[in-house]
């Protein structure tokens, strides 16, 4: 079988036509794989005939729900490059990235239509806005006027674009991310095979679809196994185990933020569900805090996997074994799919527990930035490895433990200060819910260490008590110097604590 999005979908209609491929589950809206292919094919002809060639870009501003995933999925489909444009982008990043990646179509759903129009008016050229309801079920085509008959049906390869994602730019300009038909099939296929996916598999699929952990880990795999997807609006942690429980979930892909409201919040237990059928929690996009991952598995009674991917590398490079006996907590796994090594600073690669750089190499690597070769050429060696700019080691058995990313490196007195150290242990503290370290210019130490928090609802704690609390477990030398209370940490499209940004937030009085 090629490895294209086509022939998966083509391969899951002929072979299990009625099968159920997505849930909506605010308008009791299901989609099975026939209805998935037809819907493609229909897509397909009707861009094809509005005089798109093959490989162009078709952005989407619209969040999670049926016709959203309908949409991504067809575009890819149609041998298009779909590029999904975060929800949360400014007017101008909005701009950048429409311009940018040499769309003239976006999607847009009714609620981002006047943020778009205010970017499109700084595009230099003429852009065709579809509105469309995430929810609607009527095919888009039927609505503005073209035959989709009247179109071609391209042919599509496994080298063709099909999707294209904006980095978020905390340290320059956005870059956008080139992952191929085949890219984006062996990001689905390493899911699939890493966690023993199968036709009878359903997925709680609560990230936005402009998350590469969504497009890739709850989107595409279930294309690879056959499986199915659960798509609310957005997560929502009064109504999260009720709903796993009504759609007969048998896993659960989340991020560490999710993970620490799910402690916090109501057992299923009292609420009268049974989660049994969960066979585990499937936990990426960030580091997730060994404290949350020890709380999650003794409330809830089911194993976390946690994984490790970025949008160079089609979400997963790193998971954990599905063995819950052979995991390793505070790390996010061995290399599945691919290959990973650590290098120094002259490139040497380096035996296990040194730390270095984490370079990976498979057929899930991006193939390049769009328009950037500098940056590629930066980032892709001639060999294909991926200089990915994390940190880490690997150990005898292959696990990868990361440190932090090389830019966010606190550097004190000359000592190296990884700031996920400090995370972990601000995120045990009893009345903390997220905790992010960063360093800050210092007159006599070159940088010092800052700590912004986000406390758990009705928790109150002082400057003091956290100092102590930290000197017990880090020593005065990598004590936050300050603690900031904050009511949100700045994130990227995966979920990432933007660390760089928290210097912005330092301008706040602290709590000393």
């Amino acid at each position: 079988m090629k490895k294209t999005i086509r022939s998966y979908v083509d391969y899951q209609a002929e072979t299990r036509p009625d099968a159920v491929y997505l849930v909506a589950p605010e308008s009791r809206q299901t989609m099975s794989f026939g209805e998935l292919q037809r819907s493609s094919r229909r897509l397909a002809r009707a861009l094809a005939a509005r005089g798109l060639k093959p490989g162009d870009k078709i952005a989407m501003l619209m969040p999670n729900g049926y016709q959203t995933c309908r949409l991504f999925i067809g575009i890819m489909y149609s041998g298009f490059c779909v590029t999904p444009v975060n929800l949360l982008a400014q007017p101008t990043q909005l701009a950048y990235v429409i311009e940018h990646c040499d769309t003239h179509i976006v999607f847009v759903s009714p609620d981002q239509l006047e943020r778009l129009n205010q970017a499109i008016a700084q595009v230099p050229r003429e852009i065709e806005v579809i509105v469309v309801h995430p929810d609607c079920s009527e095919f888009i085509e039927d609505q503005n006027g073209v035959d989709a008959a009247n179109g071609n049906l391209y042919s599509v390869t496994e080298t063709d674009d099909a999707l294209m994602m904006y980095t978020s730019g905390t340290t320059g300009t956005p870059k956008g991310v080139m992952l191929s038909n085949r890219s984006v099939v062996a990001g689905g296929e390493n899911v699939s095979s890493a966690h023993q996916l199968g036709p009878d598999d359903r997925v709680m699929a609560v990230l936005p679809l402009y998350h590469i952990n969504a497009q890739i880990v709850t989107a595409t795999s279930p294309l690879i196994h056959g499986g199915s997807l659960v798509m609310p609006h957005r997560f929502s942690v009064m109504s999260f185990w009720e709903s796993v429980v009504e759609h007969r979930c048998t896993w659960i892909n989340v991020v560490p933020t999710i993970i620490a409201y799910l402690i916090n919040g109501t057992s299923p237990k009292t609420m009268g569900l049974d989660i049994s059928r969960v066979k585990f929690c499937r936990s990426a996009s960030a580091p997730l805090a060994p404290s949350h991952h020890l709380a999650f598995e003794e409330k809830f009674g089911i194993g976390i996997i946690e994984t490790m991917g970025l949008t160079e590398t089609a979400a997963p490079c790193f998971t954990n074994p599905l063995d819950p006996t052979q995991r390793k907590i505070g790390s996010p796994g061995q290399p599945f799919g691919n290959e990973a090594k650590i290098i120094d600073a002259n490139g040497e690669t380096l035996p296990p527990r040194q730390t270095g750089e984490i370079m990976v190499r498979g057929n899930n690597v991006m193939s390049g930035y769009y328009k950037n070769p500098e940056e590629t050429a930066k980032s892709l060696t001639g060999e294909g490895w991926l200089h990915t700019g994390d940190l880490g080691h690997l150990d005898e058995d292959g696990f990868v433990f990361v440190t932090g990313r090389i830019k966010e490196l606190i550097i004190k007195g000359g000592e190296n200060i990884a700031p996920r150290e400090i995370d972990e242990v601000l995120m045990k503290h009893p009345a903390v819910l997220e905790a992010a370290a960063v360093g800050i210019p210092d007159d006599n130490y070159g940088q010092e260490i800052i700590a912004c928090l986000i406390l758990k609802p009705g928790a109150t704690c002082n400057a003091d008590e956290l100092r102590e609390y930290c000197e017990s477990a880090l020593g005065p030398y990598k004590t936050p110097k300050q603690f900031h209370i904050v009511e949100d940490l700045p994130k990227g499209p995966s979920g990432k604590v933007q660390r760089l940004k928290l210097i912005d937030l330092v301008r706040r009085p602290s709590m000393n």
